[in-house]
């Protein structure tokens, strides 16, 4: 269902548990002795998912450009990773990720992303605004990005443990659904503000085609990759949609974070190439 307010209402009607309430239905218990490796883990999301890896007695990894109050205080308690100075638009930054990873990991999480302020519009009887080099920035990091960091593990040996293939998984958006945009991008009046961010859907519909191309080609490796929307989350990302938050179902990062690793856990080779909502399990069409 692309109308994200009749979405959620729906899940209330219906009492829909899975999606009103992650806790029913979550277990983590597939992430003890795992090493996971989180993008743009040290804020938000990212920082959540973190957490519940070394919850259920996993060792996380974050890679990041920076560090945080809250990542080091998680740090601390033990069993976590700092890989800084990490920019998944660097390529001189991919070699620095595979030495410091060390041993190889069994979950690799793409999350890393950015979303530029302002809204986008060419302006049709309005005055407009579009920012093409933070367009271009966006989809180096959500798109581009995403290959570089899994490509480069992959070729350094990172993706298989033990034997074992490894699980990607990429933090996309329904904002690269182009379908969607018939309804989330409906056509304003003239004059009407309209919220085109170009940039944003642009980044996340390039993620999407790319993950599916690397999902063809990694099947002769029996590497999954799923892409999946986390759903509406309360975070600074989405800080300037605060006004919508309670009307379309926005959840704190934590359950975010529990929705996504739900579907990881599900996640082999039936399941590569697919494009996933975390909120309901249903997919998303292109």
């Amino acid at each position: 269902m692309a109308d994200q307010v009749a979405r959620f209402a729906n899940a209330q009607a219906t009492n829909h548990t899975r999606y009103l309430d992650i806790s029913t239905v979550y277990d983590g218990s597939f992430l003890a002795g795992k090493r996971v490796l989180v993008t743009g883990g040290e804020q938000n999301l990212g920082l959540e998912t973190i957490k519940e890896v070394v919850k259920n007695g996993g060792f996380a990894i974050c890679a990041s450009r920076t560090t945080t109050p809250e990542l080091d205080a998680e740090i601390a308690k033990g069993n976590i990773q700092l890989i800084s100075g990490i920019d998944v638009t660097d390529d001189e930054c991919m070699k620095k990720l595979t030495d410091e990873v060390g041993e190889p990991i069994d979950l690799l999480i793409n999350n890393a992303g950015y979303f530029y302020g302002p809204a986008e519009s060419v302006g049709v009887g309005r005055e407009g605004h579009l920012n093409f080099k933070q367009e271009l920035l966006m989809i180096d990091i959500c798109a581009v990005g995403v290959l570089r960091v899994t490509s480069a593990l992959y070729t350094a040996g990172k993706l298989v443990r033990g034997g074992q293939p490894g699980k990607v998984v990429i933090i996309t958006s329904q904002a690269g659904s182009c379908q969607w945009r018939f309804t989330q991008n409906a056509a304003p009046e003239l004059g009407q503000e309209f919220h085109g961010n170009y940039g944003h859907h642009m980044s996340r519909a390039a993620c999407n085609i790319m993950a599916v191309i690397l999902s063809q080609e990694l099947k002769p490796a029996n590497i999954p990759v799923q892409l999946m929307h986390p759903g509406f989350n309360r975070t600074s990302m989405t800080q300037k949609y605060s006004h919508i938050w309670d009307i379309e179902g926005a959840v704190e990062a934590s359950v975010g974070a529990k929705r996504v690793l739900f579907e990881t856990a599900k996640l082999d080779m039936s399941r590569t190439g697919t494009f996933i909502n975390t909120e309901d399990g249903l997919f998303i069409p292109w």
